[in-house]
């Protein structure tokens, strides 16, 4: 198959719809309301789909990998977020190191683990 793709946008669930718009737009998100209860969040050209939808198994097995160009730039601005602190269940981890590079995480309002690494050059 020869084509060219641009884009991809994972369908994410919320627990609470209305806290997780908020908790996303905090991140920096740009948000579009496509319904009542369903918007596209986007950032450059990221971009995922935030429903009104919970199913606990389906969310707590949801993570998404974000690659970032300075992980240590990136854990200080989430730091400086204090999303922790605004939002009940975030939880952020600090900078691990791997085989293959560096990263940290952060479970949204739901328990989604978004993972924000970099990779070793």
């Amino acid at each position: 198959m020869n084509h060219s793709a641009l884009s991809i946008r994972p369908f994410i669930g919320a627990k609470d719809f209305e806290v997780s718009r908020s908790f996303y737009r905090d991140l920096g998100f740009e948000e579009t309301v496509l319904k009542d209860n369903f918007s596209v969040f986007k950032f450059n050209q990221l971009a995922f789909y935030l429903q009104d939808y919970y199913i606990k198994d389906w969310i707590d097995n949801s993570m998404i990998f974000v690659e970032v160009d300075d992980v240590d730039r990136y854990f200080n601005d989430l730091l400086t977020l204090d999303l922790p602190g605004k939002y009940e269940g975030v939880r952020l981890t600090p900078i691990r190191t791997d085989y293959w590079g560096r990263e940290c995480f952060l479970h949204d309002p739901s328990g989604i683990l978004w993972h924000f690494g970099q990779f070793n050059k």
